[in-house]
């Protein structure tokens, strides 16, 4: 099965989602290893994007939702959980010294 994502055939997994973001990974998690003033850049560029396109985020866990939905649906299978009585403490008979 192939990723295509905007024309674009995507190999790994982060390429797929480099592509659907239109941003490297490295932009959000960083580098390790980076400086300080790398991090400030990287992170200015950040805020940038998140000003010019406010509605990144819900269009990143949206993307992250659906590929989610069709590589491991039974994540989204959630069923409750019986609820644990209360337990009792057993009487022993003896009182604790005062």
């Amino acid at each position: 099965m192939r990723n295509i994502v905007a024309g674009h055939v995507a190999v790994t997994a982060t390429e797929f989602v480099e592509l659907a973001l239109g941003t490297p990974l490295e932009l959000w998690l960083g580098v390790e290893g980076e400086s300080e003033m790398e991090r400030a850049a990287r992170l200015d560029a950040a805020h940038d994007i998140l000003t010019a396109y406010p509605e990144l985020p819900d269009t990143v866990s949206k993307v992250a939702a659906e590929a989610i939905e069709a590589y491991a649906p039974e994540l989204f299978n959630v069923i409750a959980l019986p609820q644990p009585s209360p337990r009792r403490r057993a009487r022993t008979g003896k009182r604790a010294a005062a």
